[in-house]
């Protein structure tokens, strides 16, 4: 019986190849796949808002087709997003962060060729892998996706975190204590159980939390613009015309690191099979795998080892076909995107379940067909491309800084289409830089934002339903120990080295002012716990409880760098190991402190007028203006130059923003006062 079965199994997957291979099929498969790589490029579109585009265009079609380009969009969104990654240091979408962290160094290098065929190679192997996880796993998915409950998630997600927290350097207490600053920040908003509204004031912005996508820009993507801005110089110092050894390399680097390939895109597979795993996760982990597990890594990652940029890439893409086995199988989609994907197979009359693994099956491997040629084309076309991306790193900077800033604002404003995206912008702008300067790592801060209002909702959901026995279960079990391990390990090896006298202080503290940034964390945490504590006990038990982890490993860590346990004080303060192995450092030059400062407030300084001229004309009008007074005002370009830039920005964002996805800009004081240029100039 067995035997019929597999061969019933890969009769429809032949029958199933023949289908999509159908020139009109693969024709609309190309049309995704190109819509899918223009989505990556562009900071702020994600998944979900290029299903929401093509949903509509496929009501027409026959079912095979329909979802051939839709798969075929969602397929390759994380290998384009792979470029303004490792260019520029933006993330394409929140499952390219990882990426920024060795790609971004390789093409200060001169690397970007090989970075970014490492990352499309990568991609195209985790991609097709993937989509061979969906291929074999369909007789056997349903038993394990029903042993996973909210406590094994809850698990999972705590486990998620500390590896992370622990990987960010030699002093993993930041790490931690970043983490429970992105969890507190999470929590902001109405809590969904009792209906208490948060820290929002009388903010209504706050009340449904802040979105992720203005922090995720701000975090990340700020930072590197604003080290751009400082250094004034084009994003690589290092003049490579030869892209294509470069490109030959990477693609070399791949083929060294195959197991990693390997393990990389089943565990982004696996996770994508799990319902809430996001790609802004599987990235971090698969990096935080790689660090544990590479031969050299911790020393070398986040300096521009190209397999910091291999382990995400590949799991990113493989994630796609894990998401898809809960989505057929059980109608459980595990993302937005894949939400969106299930109402359009239900549109077409198929309904998710077992009729999809038997009497549809036929349909279901169309479907692992078309993510697995949707990663060739993609990776095919991003591969010949390759060269000319790599060129754009050379630029110097007051050509790529006013397109790449622009359009981090606009994509900023996508969070929730509101003013509170753009302060949501700076505010998280100038914490990132102030991290990334002080070597706080950034990423458990996004890891603990992603995760923290899931942690919040398995931990209620296990307790009600388990009470304390949720804790016995043996995947929780094993997960929560591995958590524990994770975080306790750099304890160990410290008093294996020095014994207990660790704990001891020796002289009076040393205190320098970048330990002010400690007193900002503990100012934080206090006032966010003291007002908890007059919340019902469903809406406080959380806050109260990440809140005093923060400020208790706030003081732990202060203590330690005050009494500079590690080494002897020095003019400067206490000389404290503070390596970051998840993090970018800020590489400034010889540049003082109090210039890089100076040019660092000129950076925010045009943040604030742009926010200026959006609240007085619109945002698209700003953009141009914005483009021709940096041009001009950094670097003395051309009127010329100028004036066809900015026409250019200002046509790009209009006719993506506005006319395709149709974004309801905020009124202006202009429009207000002249209700005439309202109705006619978007964005007024």
């Amino acid at each position: 019986m067995e035997s019929l079965g597999d061969l019933h199994m890969f009769q429809a997957a032949g029958e199933a190849l023949a289908t999509i291979l159908q020139f009109e099929r693969l024709a609309y498969l190309a049309i995704g796949v190109l819509v899918g790589l223009a989505i990556g490029l562009l900071p702020g579109i994600g998944g979900h808002t290029g299903f929401a585009l093509l949903v509509p265009f496929t009501y027409t079609m026959d079912p095979i087709t329909a979802f051939a380009m839709l798969l075929g969009m969602a397929a390759v969104i994380t290998t384009s997003d792979t470029i303004p990654s490792v260019l520029f240091g933006v993330p394409g979408t929140a499952s390219s962060q990882a990426t920024v962290l060795d790609g971004l160094p390789m093409t200060r290098r001169g690397e970007a060729g090989r970075a970014l065929s490492a990352a499309y190679l990568a991609s195209l192997f985790g991609g097709l892998f993937g989509a061979f996880c969906l291929f074999v796993s369909v007789p056997v998915v349903r038993p394990l996706v029903l042993s996973i409950g909210t406590p094994e998630l809850l698990a999972l997600s705590i486990f998620g975190i500390a590896m992370v927290a622990a990987l960010s350097g030699n002093t993993p207490m930041r790490g931690v204590i970043a983490a429970c600053f992105g969890i507190l920040i999470g929590m902001i908003g109405t809590d969904q159980q009792t209906g208490t509204l948060r820290w929002t004031g009388d903010v209504l912005y706050l009340w449904d939390g802040v979105p992720l996508l203005p922090i995720l820009l701000g975090i990340f993507a700020l930072p590197e613009l604003c080290d751009l801005a400082i250094r004034r110089g084009a994003i690589s110092d290092k003049v490579v015309f030869d892209t294509r050894k470069g490109i030959l390399q990477g693609a070399r680097d791949v083929v060294k690191n195959w197991f990693l390939v390997l393990r990389c895109g089943g565990l982004g597979a696996l996770l994508g099979a799990i319902p809430g795993i996001s790609g802004s996760v599987t990235d971090w982990i698969a990096y935080g795998h790689a660090i544990r597990t590479e031969k050299g890594a911790a020393e070398t990652f986040s300096t521009g080892d190209v397999r910091g940029v291999i382990a995400p890439e590949a799991a990113n893409n493989a994630r796609e076909g894990g998401g898809l086995i809960p989505t057929i199988a059980f109608g459980v989609p595990g993302s937005a995107s894949m939400a969106i994907l299930l109402g359009a197979i239900m549109v077409h009359g198929f309904v998710p379940g077992p009729d999809m693994l038997t009497r549809n099956l036929e349909v279901t491997y169309t479907m692992v067909w078309s993510i697995a040629i949707a990663n060739v084309l993609g990776a095919g076309l991003c591969f010949a491309l390759s060269g000319q991306f790599a060129k754009i790193s050379m630029l110097r900077y007051t050509l790529v800084l006013p397109l790449i800033m622009a359009i981090v604002y606009v994509g900023a404003y996508q969070g929730s289409r509101s003013w509170g995206d753009m302060f949501a912008l700076l505010a998280f702008g100038v914490l990132g830089w102030t991290m990334k300067r002080l070597e706080w790592p950034r990423p458990p801060l996004i890891l603990g934002l992603v995760l923290g209002g899931l942690i919040e909702r398995y931990m209620k959901i296990s307790v009600i339903r388990y009470e304390a026995e949720w804790l016995l279960r043996p995947g929780v079990i094993v997960l929560l120990t591995l958590a524990a391990l994770a975080l306790l390990r750099p304890f160990f090896t410290e008093v294996r080295k020095e014994g207990v006298g660790i704990f001891v202080p020796r002289g009076r503290p040393v205190f320098s002012a970048v330990d002010l940034f400690y007193g900002f964390f503990l100012v934080v945490g206090i006032v966010m716990v003291a007002y908890a504590l007059d919340w019902p006990f469903g809406a406080r038990i959380g806050p109260v409880m990440v809140g005093s982890t923060m400020i208790f490993f706030a003081s732990l860590s202060l203590f330690f760098v005050a009494f500079g346990r590690s080494a002897t004080a020095t003019p400067n303060g206490p000389r404290v190991r503070t390596g970051l192995h998840m993090d970018l450092k800020s590489e400034n030059g010889e540049l003082s402190n109090g210039a890089v400062f100076v040019r660092a407030a000129q950076f925010f300084g045009w943040f604030i007028a742009f926010l200026a001229s959006m609240a007085l004309i619109g945002l698209i009008p700003t953009a141009g203006i914005f483009v021709i007074a940096f041009m001009r005002i950094e670097g003395q370009e051309r009127w010329k130059l100028c004036l066809g830039y900015a026409v250019s920005v200002v046509v790009l964002i209009w006719l993506i923003f506005d006319q395709v996805i149709s974004v309801p800009w905020p009124r202006t004081l202009l429009g207000q006062l002249v209700p005439w240029f309202h109705a006619s100039i978007p964005s007024m």
